[in-house]
């Protein structure tokens, strides 16, 4: 694809992206970031993709990274939506051992 292309879909991702998230109300930016964290899957076919390049190490460096920030970003995702569904659950009664 031409740079221009590519550099025209970033832009557009990033307005998108800033226009998707400022109109989601702030009770639903959990479960939305929560379930955006499963489209790093699109980063690990990207990284593989990118073994397809002329320039095998650069493809290979770019992919190790991709697959590095995609994998703290799915770990963190899901950290975080543990979290959230912790507080949602009943807090057992007898633990204080007071009642």
């Amino acid at each position: 694809m031409e740079p221009v292309y590519l550099t025209f879909v970033f832009i557009l991702a990033i307005f998108l992206g800033f226009e998707l998230i400022s109109k989601v109300p702030s009770t639903l930016h959990t479960p939305l970031m929560s379930g955006s964290n499963a489209i790093s899957g699109i980063t690990l076919i990207g990284a593989i993709a990118s073994l397809k390049s002329d320039n095998l190490t650069f493809a290979a460096l770019l992919g190790t990274v991709a697959v590095a920030f995609a994998t703290i970003n799915v770990v963190g995702g899901y950290m975080v939506t543990n979290r959230m569904l912790e507080m949602f659950k009943k807090k057992d009664k007898k633990e204080g051992g007071n009642q």
